[in-house]
């Protein structure tokens, strides 16, 4: 089994930034891609960044140029840098992780969610 827990949502005024954090932990267990969703009010969950614990990103087209995701291997940790930020990234914030336990690779674990709220 492995938690994931989320840190770093708020408000703040547009063209503000802030930084997310989601550290993953449990047992037995390796990091494959970690990554963020957002889902705002009426609307469905969406990527927002992945990245594989080598560092390949992929970014959803919305936040590119504005939002940056990075990972610490040694801490189980992944990041989401997000500037210039404006009213249509308000959203509860998502972690997830694709993990290998046990050689078994798939599992999939969700945060429990973080508010970012932007203010106009």
């Amino acid at each position: 089994q492995v938690q994931l827990v989320e840190s770093g949502g708020g408000l703040v005024q547009a063209g503000g930034s802030l930084r997310l954090s989601c550290a993953a932990s449990g047992s037995d267990f390796s990091i494959n891609t970690m990554g963020w969703y957002r889902q705002g009010p009426g609307n469905q969950r969406e990527l927002v960044a992945t990245t594989t614990s080598s560092g390949s990103t992929n970014y959803a087209d919305s936040v590119k140029g504005r939002f940056t995701i990075s990972i610490d291997n040694a801490k189980n940790t992944v990041y989401l840098q997000m500037n210039s930020l404006k009213p249509e990234d308000t959203a509860v914030y998502y972690c997830k992780a694709i993990v290998v336990i046990r050689k078994i690779y798939g599992y999939q674990y969700w945060g429990q969610g973080t508010q970012v709220t932007v203010s106009s």
